[in-house]
């Protein structure tokens, strides 16, 4: 079974707050997990994120991959992704688009 550290979407319609949570791969977003790992609120300024780190390390260290918005909240929360996992989450940046490439 392949773990993900996800966020899935709790909270009334446009006020969002998500959980951070150890899912199966093959669950949808909000479905199934296996344990509540955390909390984000996007809404709050500045944004708010509560981490139980252990078990944060529990599952990094046992191969859970983190979603790229995950990853970046652990590297807020202070929590240290292993190498191999932050080289893959990493991503170069998007080059602009050329401007009048159409006419």
């Amino acid at each position: 079974m392949a773990v993900k550290l996800r966020l899935t979407r709790v909270g009334k319609t446009k006020q969002p707050q998500y959980r951070i949570v150890a899912a199966d791969s093959r669950s949808p977003r909000d479905g199934r997990f296996i344990e509540i790992i955390g909390q984000y609120d996007p809404r709050q300024e500045p944004s708010v994120v509560n981490l139980d780190a252990a078990k944060a390390a529990k599952y990094l260290s046992q191969g859970a991959q983190p979603t790229e918005r995950v990853a970046k909240l652990l590297e807020i929360a202070g929590i240290e992704l292993p190498a191999k996992m932050a080289a893959k989450v990493t991503r170069a940046p998007k080059t602009p688009a050329k401007a009048g490439a159409g006419s």
